[in-house]
């Protein structure tokens, strides 16, 4: 039994503050290609939710739509990731005029990448998750099974601080 559960334990590699954000190439809301290395050099935010139009994936997008000004004038970018189409995130985008970008996972494999990925054997969700990669490539900070309600501020105070402890060392 305990070397069963040490394969199951090893078989996946738990993703970690500090390390090399895994990098991905998806479509948004306008079919534009977006790949995580194109951002090299900038703060990015990347936001795991796991359904278009749903209750609490509409107060997270929008309590980000709200503090993108203040995101952006941290010099950061904000990219809501799911694995709904690209038609359902336009729809999605042009109803609560978002001013992100929303990244297309349908294969649901930068989710899985990001360990975000709810399996239901019948379907998948991406777990409702955040990363903050630094201007090298390295995740910064990780949030699990975040509140919808709270998240977005939570994130630029948390982005602001992790700046000025870069920009002063």
């Amino acid at each position: 039994m305990a070397c069963l559960l040490g394969l199951f334990s090893s078989a996946f590699a738990e993703i970690k503050v500090g390390e090399k954000a895994p990098n991905f190439t998806l479509n948004d809301q306008d079919n534009i290609k977006h790949s995580l290395s194109d951002y090299q050099g900038q703060w990015v935010v990347l936001y795991f939710y796991p359904k278009d139009d749903s209750p609490g994936c509409t107060t997270q997008a929008c309590d980000f739509r709200d503090a993108v000004e203040h995101i952006i004038n941290s010099k950061a970018i904000v990219f809501g990731i799911s694995m709904d189409s690209i038609e359902s995130h336009k729809d999605f985008s042009d109803k609560f005029n978002l001013p992100f970008s929303l990244l297309s996972d349908e294969s649901g494999d930068v989710s899985k990448a990001y360990e975000s990925l709810r399996n239901f054997y019948v379907f998948k969700l991406s777990k409702r998750n955040t990363f903050i990669v630094d201007p090298t490539g390295n995740i910064a900070k990780i949030y699990l099974s975040v509140d919808p309600d709270t998240h977005a501020q939570m994130v630029l105070s948390d982005l602001s601080k992790l700046q000025k402890s870069t920009n002063n060392p």
